[in-house]
């Protein structure tokens, strides 16, 4: 199979103008006559939907949790980079471009993270237009802030709640469309299957979580913003519902998923306290501004930290990386701060932590300005640890965050399955091997508000609508696939509850394929998954009925998913024999300890194709080539 971005020829700056003056349009009386199922309502799926529908689509929504505006696009807490330069220090488009294709490791499209650059100013004219609350200025102009990998102030930020408020001006556009009756939307409801018809997607299988019926929906293309696959760990910082089960389930039904193993761990968050948590919690990116991470230079010093005194501390971020510091691209700090614990010299009962101190701003700015910039957040870390930040230093460590792995999509946002869009986090297009802090928000809008109108209006108006209805054969037999593995998953009656083999499948993952990897411990993995997999489908124990609320049933659904498509994520972890980015493999590092790519032979995307149950998938190479940015070995230093 030969992959085909359909990258528009010319000029770096001007493809995007030139992609969309080519792309064919569907005039505005025939929009109406067009279904557009959209899957997931965070930031992504809920401007898609309302663009969408503004346009003149009928738009059909979907999300599994009670509201739309529960997406986990709320729990982001930094901000969100646009190259404005309203603090007048050198940022520009390109520079966004080049810090971003930069702090992928240099394993992302050039044309897609350009048109990612030049589209983020106008995301934040949309949002202030939708009046989201960004900080300001005395003079009333936006604020800005640093974030890690820049060495400018390019992120707009609502306190700790950015993503918060992002997501209500989304919201807010979706629900004016839905009060008009342009959109239609279906909370409590599940994607599990998606339905291809003559190689094209045509509708999905969703689950009515309250009642448990199952049915069909049938459209004239699929969105999919179901966000990514973190909890494939168990502890990440993704809400508890974030899964991979509808990009996995398109994935088997011949979408390619790219990069699986492009997994990003977060430097700053709450450490593990112990085997009863269910979840890690995030401390944003931003406290790295005016917090300092250290550890003490001794090892097994057991003194709290505010009574260490600064000759006896090593705040190994400055003195390893001058030039950037605390503000290093997020794989490099996490694995900075796991070196620093490995020695012996971590901080907290387990010992694996670092200090995040914010004393020195405090002294320097104030007590009352730091409170002011990040209350909400220390208010939140006090609540979980019973630590006073502004009184002591936080402990941090680092945690299973983002997931720049995804769905296979071409510059128009489309799978190679024709019809198939996948926006947002659930695709691989942006962010290469590490994603820089506050791209993830840009980048869900970008592709919601001013790309896929533009895009999928070029896919409709090459089919004719209302080709497939949900009496189709393929979506009666598809219901009785879905309502069948739900049966047999009830039927199991075993003695293990789904939470316990996922912690430990997260565990193995995180072992072998998470902060650090290697052939030998990826071969391990490879061996337990299958076995682990083996185990839930016979011993699993899942209490209650079908057709009824069943939280448990949701949750063995999703990991009977991850237990599939974790071994393709450590399958990719082994066939890339180098390290970039997030992926770091041990046998290929530079002599100081950093990732040590090779462009010769990875100079691609990887995309995987699902070639049957318990069959070796097919790999397929999306060449990368860089003509606008020169291949370097990345140094923060």
């Amino acid at each position: 199979m030969k992959l085909d971005p359909r990258i528009p020829e010319g000029p770096l700056e001007s493809k995007w103008e030139r992609c969309k003056s080519e792309l064919k349009l569907v005039s505005p009386a025939n929009k109406r006559k067009y279904k557009i199922l959209v899957v997931g309502t965070g930031l992504a799926g809920a401007s898609a939907a309302a663009s969408l529908a503004e346009l003149g689509f009928s738009v059909e929504c979907f999300c599994f949790q009670d509201s739309a505006r529960r997406a986990h696009s709320i729990a982001a807490q930094g901000g969100i980079n646009a190259a404005k330069n309203y603090q007048n220090d050198g940022d520009s488009v390109h520079r966004l471009f080049y810090d971003t294709i930069k702090g992928g490791d240099f394993r992302s499209r050039e044309a897609n993270v350009h048109r990612l650059a030049e589209i983020s100013s106008a995301i934040i004219d949309q949002c202030v237009a939708q009046g989201v609350p960004f900080a300001r200025e005395y003079s009333g102009y936006l604020a800005n802030r640093s974030f890690g990998g820049a060495q400018v102030s390019r992120t707009f930020y609502a306190r700790g709640q950015t993503g918060q408020q992002l997501l209500l001006g989304a919201y807010q556009a979706l629900s004016r469309q839905v009060d008009a009756g342009s959109v239609i939307l279906h909370t409590r409801s599940e994607m599990l299957d998606l339905v291809v018809v003559d190689g094209e997607a045509r509708g999905i299988i969703v689950r009515d979580l309250i009642g448990g019926k199952v049915n069909a929906f049938t459209g004239d293309a699929v969105v999919l913003a179901t966000g990514g696959y973190a909890n494939v760990f168990y502890l990440s910082t993704n809400a508890k519902g974030c899964n991979v089960t509808a990009t996995w389930r398109a994935a088997k039904r011949g979408a390619l998923f790219a990069n699986p193993c492009f997994t990003q761990i977060h430097p700053t968050c709450i450490p593990v306290s112990g085997d009863h948590q269910s979840k890690l919690t995030l401390m944003s990116e931003s406290l790295r501004n005016d917090g300092r991470i250290w550890v003490p230079k001794a090892k097994g010093d057991g003194r709290p930290g505010k009574h260490i005194p600064a000759d006896e501390r090593d705040y190994f971020l400055e003195r390893k990386y001058p030039s950037f510091g605390n503000l290093t691209p997020r794989d490099v700090a996490s694995r900075s701060v796991k070196e620093v614990c490995d020695e012996g010299r971590g901080v907290g009962k387990t010992g694996q932590g670092v200090y995040l101190d914010f004393s020195d701003s405090m002294g320097r700015l104030g007590k009352n300005v730091i409170e002011e910039r990040y209350g909400n957040l220390f208010q939140m870390y006090e609540k979980i640890t019973g630590e006073n930040p502004l009184e002591t230093p936080m402990r941090i460590y680092p945690a299973p965050h983002y997931t720049m792995g995804g769905a296979w999509v071409d510059y128009h946002l489309m799978s190679n399955l024709a019809g198939l869009f996948v926006i947002g986090e659930a695709n691989f297009s942006d962010h290469g091997a590490n994603r820089l802090g506050a791209s993830a928000l840009m980048q869900g809008l970008a592709d919601g508000y001013f790309i896929l109108p533009y895009t999928i209006s070029d896919y409709l108006a090459r089919t004719k609508p209302g080709t497939v209805t949900s009496d189709h054969p393929e979506c009666k037999r598809l219901e009785e696939e879905a309502a069948k593995r739900l049966k047999k998953l009830l039927s199991i009656r075993g003695r293990r509850t789904v939470d316990d083999i996922h912690r430990e499948l997260g565990t193995l993952l995180w072992n072998h394929c998470g902060m650090s990897r290697s052939e030998q411990g990826l071969r391990t993995a490879l061996e337990k998954i299958p076995e682990l997999r083996e185990t839930f489908w016979r011993d699993v124990t899942i209490l209650g009925d079908r057709e009824e609320l069943n939280q448990a049933l949701e949750r063995a659904g999703r990991v009977a998913d991850f237990l599939e498509f974790s071994e393709l994520m450590c399958r990719d972890a082994l066939e890339r024999k180098e390290s970039c980015g997030a992926h770091f493999r041990v046998e290929h590092q530079t002599e100081s300890g950093e990732a040590l790519r090779d462009d010769r032979h990875f100079k691609h995307v990887s995309a995987w194709e699902f070639k049957g149950e318990n069959q070796t998938p097919e790999l397929h190479q999306e060449p990368l080539e860089f003509s606008n940015v020169e291949l370097v070995q990345r140094n923060y230093a």
